[in-house]
């Protein structure tokens, strides 16, 4: 294979960490290049998946390639083509994933840079108008990202087989739909934006807040949608949504420094040095959502992206203006109704009017079935009664938070915050 050897030939162990890295960073490309050319989303999978199989079996031999992801696009498209040459398959695949021959647009012809990659033609074709809006996002964070069905469970606050059957309903519908794939036309992108914008949304915060593993972040996740974020802004520059989107990504990104101690700990953003925030990715992003906001009514990425930027601004947490969060966010109720959003509103509440008026906004959200094993909701619960020093609520609520935690860094802060309040009931 070309590239390989290009390293000694590693032990398990570390082939096996290596193989888990090309995983993260690029299972999407590698999937959307054999998409392209086996034009079947199942076909695709089981080759990419044989190709990562194959790379445990070789690299310890051979050696790990200096570009892993050249070395499984490789290998996957042998496999995809070996297929296509058995009849079967062949009549398959012909009426799938049709790539329609569109005109090429002279100014892609001058401007290189400006065409689309294939991982950005899956995930418009995971966005195609055919399919529900919630399986759209399911099956691109399955297809784009790699993540495990269980991890885009819980990005949905579902059970894992509900989104199981989810993802495979929305491939069988791509399939049977004759869903191209590609880049829709400039006249039919803006129809088809806002899902791939809440893609996008949602692959970011997944990387910004893992749900499972050792570590808080994923920064792969995060980079992937950053850069789909600017692709978007780059094809539809004058949209306001993609400015937007693009806005509070880079300013919530800016405090990625800050977030974990170099022994992996979480930092709450009171304790964060702001010093260390990246301040030219803040002026862009507040400079964004300048540009988002001159486009007509506000978007909810725009009204999001304007409470990140009233984080950014604060220079100590201590004079972050919560009035105008606790407002930003009555607005951000009104554009994306949603349980997470009125959670967030209830931690601004608390900040501004103290813990008990937090504990009020929160009590409502209890019936919520959306929020009943979702993390945040049982530990916001737990630092309103530890403020108030209602120490054995506050063991009952951050003990129930660690049951619906499987992320290390997440779980060891609160069983630090659960040792303290334990603590405190057994002082006398």
């Amino acid at each position: 294979m070309p590239g390989v050897g290009a390293e000694d030939a590693g032990d398990v162990s570390e082939v096996a960490g290596a193989v888990a890295r090309a995983h993260r960073e690029h299972w999407g490309s590698v999937l959307a290049a054999t998409a392209r050319l086996i034009r079947d989303l199942d076909t695709a999978e089981e080759c990419v998946q044989d190709a990562y199989a194959q790379a445990l079996l070789t690299w310890p031999g051979r050696g790990i390639p200096e570009r892993p992801d050249a070395w499984l696009k490789t290998v996957a498209g042998n496999r995809a083509r070996d297929l296509l040459r058995r009849e079967s398959v062949w009549r398959r695949a012909l009426p799938l994933l049709v790539e329609e021959d569109v005109a090429p647009d002279p100014q892609d012809a001058e401007e290189p840079s400006a065409l689309p990659d294939d991982t950005l033609r899956l995930v418009f074709t995971c966005c195609h108008p055919a399919l529900a809006q919630e399986a759209r996002v399911a099956l691109t964070l399955r297809l784009v990202c790699g993540l495990s069905t269980a991890e885009v469970a819980r990005a949905f606050l579902v059970q894992e087989s509900t989104m199981a059957a989810r993802i495979t309903r929305a491939k069988k519908k791509i399939a049977a739909a004759r869903i191209p794939y590609r880049v829709p036309d400039a006249s039919d992108l803006p129809g088809r934006l806002s899902a791939v914008c809440e893609v996008v949304h949602l692959v970011f915060t997944t990387g910004q807040n893992a749900p499972v593993g050792s570590a808080l972040m994923r920064d792969d996740l995060v980079a992937s949608a950053l850069h789909l974020a600017r692709t978007l802004h780059r094809l539809l520059p004058d949209a306001a949504e993609p400015a937007g989107l693009l806005a509070l990504l880079l300013l919530i990104d800016a405090r990625r420094a800050t977030r974990v101690a170099s022994d992996g700990s979480l930092i709450l953003l009171a304790d964060q040095d702001r010093d260390r925030w990246d301040r030219a990715q803040i002026a862009e992003g507040v400079d964004l959502l300048t540009t988002a906001l001159r486009g007509g009514p506000p978007t909810r990425y725009a009204v999001h992206a304007a409470i990140a930027a009233v984080h950014a601004e604060a220079p100590t947490f201590a004079a972050t203006d919560w009035s105008e969060i606790v407002a930003l966010y009555g607005v951000l109720r009104r554009l994306w109704p949603t349980p997470v959003v009125d959670l967030n509103r209830a931690v601004a509440l608390g900040m501004r009017d103290g813990p008990q008026a937090g504990l009020d906004a929160l009590e409502p959200l209890a019936a919520e079935p959306a929020l009943a094993t979702y993390r945040y909701h049982s530990a916001t619960r737990a630092d309103f009664l530890a403020r108030l020093e209602r120490w054995p609520e506050a063991v009952a609520a951050y003990e129930e938070a660690l049951v619906f935690t499987d992320n290390d860094a997440e779980r060891r802060f609160l069983q630090a915050r659960l040792a303290q309040a334990r603590h405190r009931v057994a002082e006398p």
